[in-house]
């Protein structure tokens, strides 16, 4: 969803179109929200069942990681156009950290 301007020069044109794409972003932001909740409740009911730790320890840390990119991409609003720089240094940063625990990982398990 990209961030787009409406340059009519019309006040009223403009304020309407800020107060649509206002109502867009809100909308998809509730409804990312609501499964944020959902997919805590999962996790909850994976962890309150009788399921095998084996199971339950990679499906929360996915729940986890799908929750993650809610938040960049809805509350943080990512997916807005201008953002392109912040999200480089996001994602290097993240792919960095993610090599060092696999390293430190690699290394334990040797």
């Amino acid at each position: 969803m990209a961030n787009q301007q409406s340059t009519s020069g019309n006040p009223s044109v403009d304020y309407e179109y800020r107060r649509k794409k206002n109502a867009e972003d809100m909308r998809m932001q509730l409804t990312s929200f609501m499964l944020m909740i959902f997919l805590t409740l999962v996790a909850f009911i994976a962890v309150a069942g009788d399921f095998d730790k084996y199971f339950v320890v990679p499906f929360i840390l996915l729940l986890a990681v799908v929750q993650l990119v809610f938040q960049l991409y809805y509350f943080m609003h990512m997916s807005h156009k201008g953002h392109e720089a912040p999200s480089l240094f996001l994602y290097s940063g993240a792919l960095v950290a993610f090599i060092t625990v696999l390293t430190f990982l690699t290394i334990v398990w040797i």
